[in-house]
């Protein structure tokens, strides 16, 4: 039988590895990829707005992204 991998069976995959093995999202992902032969574009078509959420949160955490708030209007 086939398992076919959803978006929930996924994301909640890779909450166990990174909640077991402590890694960050990204880390956790790769890790994943690596292990069942899935390119990492594949898996980034599975992943939900809560972990893509979590990702950014954690990229900024360690400066690999720089969000800039919300355009002022100069005073």
């Amino acid at each position: 039988m086939i398992d076919v991998m959803t978006k929930d069976k996924f994301c909640l995959t890779i909450e166990r590895i990174v909640k077991k093995d402590k890694l960050t999202y990204m880390d956790a992902i790769v890790h994943w990829c690596e292990q069942n032969e899935m390119e990492i574009e594949t898996a980034a078509k599975l992943l939900t707005p809560l972990i893509k959420e979590k990702m950014l949160v954690e990229c900024q955490e360690l400066n690999l992204v720089n969000i800039e708030p919300s355009a002022k209007l100069p005073i």
